[in-house]
């Protein structure tokens, strides 16, 4: 089963994230402070899912927009390191490359400060699907920086050329938010949002109720996360709750990410909806434990073993 194909186009937020851990607070003035790590990883809705799943034994395009500046070679090096594709990526040199600093807080809280930059600037002229041989699936991460219409466009184009379909959204829920949206819905095999995501977008009080909504406004099913409580994954005709896996938490950045890949190498591999969510969530508590998207030390077989030997919360 492992060695199923799937050639996949990670399309869209691409991100250098650089973590800071142990920080009890900002220091006064011009002072400092001693902090126990700082690292840097791959992240986004698009990248941090596409290094994800590389690991996980998928063929992995990354396609999306970065600057011309220092941060770039870093992003796209990392990337590299776990098997991404990273020719696809265009380069904007009027912004600076999408970047985050994330310092995370004792408590395991993980505040943000995020630059854009050239994930704002990507268009459908910057996408090319059919340059990629072989391709099976098309994952678009953010596809509120392209607008409804322009990622509908470019799912459906995705669908008519034999690809299944993926969306994560990067920005916060609300109503007005999946107005803008709303339109890529239908061409959508799985929308991977989070619980806050679906709530805020729905207007729901109930997690189940809310991804119905979200069914019956065109995406085929809809996996959610909620944390430390799993998944829960919602079509018309089913609805499947996952436990999340029992482990220490060290820093929760990138979760989404990892169980959105778990996911869908599931389903690419052919597993039904309930072991892709296993899967996920196995694959997110890999990232829990250490530090960004490629922390650890992980792939498929280590993945699927840790999910057979790990008691669920």
């Amino acid at each position: 089963m492992n060695h199923v194909p799937a050639v996949i186009a990670a399309v869209g937020v691409h991100v250098l994230d650089t973590h800071v851990l142990r920080v009890e607070s900002i220091p006064a003035n011009s002072d400092g402070a001693l902090v126990d790590t700082i690292r840097m990883s791959p992240a986004g809705t698009a990248g941090g899912t596409g290094l994800v799943l590389s690991r996980l034994g998928a063929e992995v395009h990354s396609i999306g927009a970065i600057g011309e500046d220092p941060i770039a070679p870093v992003l796209t090096s990392l990337l590299a390191k776990h098997g991404v594709d990273t020719t696809r990526l265009i380069h904007k040199p009027e912004v600076q490359t999408s970047a985050s600093v994330i310092p995370v807080r004792p408590n395991g809280d993980r505040p943000a400060w995020h630059c854009v930059g050239a994930n704002g600037a990507l268009t459908l002229d910057d996408i090319d699907l059919s340059s990629i041989p072989g391709l099976t699936h098309v994952h678009l991460g953010g596809p509120e920086f392209l607008g409804g219409p322009a990622a509908g466009e470019l799912l459906a184009a995705a669908r008519a050329a034999g690809c299944s379909t993926s969306v994560d959204i990067l920005a916060p829920g609300d109503a007005d938010m999946l107005a803008w949206i709303e339109d890529c819905l239908p061409h959508a095999d799985y929308l991977l949002p989070n619980d806050e995501q679906v709530l805020g977008f729905t207007g729901a009080t109930d997690l189940e109720a809310g991804a119905r909504e979200l069914v019956a406004r065109g995406a085929t099913c809809v996996a959610v996360t909620q944390g430390a409580k799993g998944a829960l994954v919602v079509t018309a005709d089913e609805t499947i709750t996952v436990p999340a896996y029992d482990v220490e938490v060290v820093d929760t950045t990138g979760c989404g990410d990892a169980f959105s890949a778990g996911f869908l190498r599931g389903r690419g591999l052919g597993l039904d909806l309930r072991a892709s969510a296993e899967l996920g969530c196995a694959t997110a508590a890999q990232l829990v434990s250490g530090v960004g998207t490629d922390a650890g030390d992980y792939d498929l077989a280590k993945v699927q073993e840790f999910a057979l030997n790990t008691p669920t919360r």
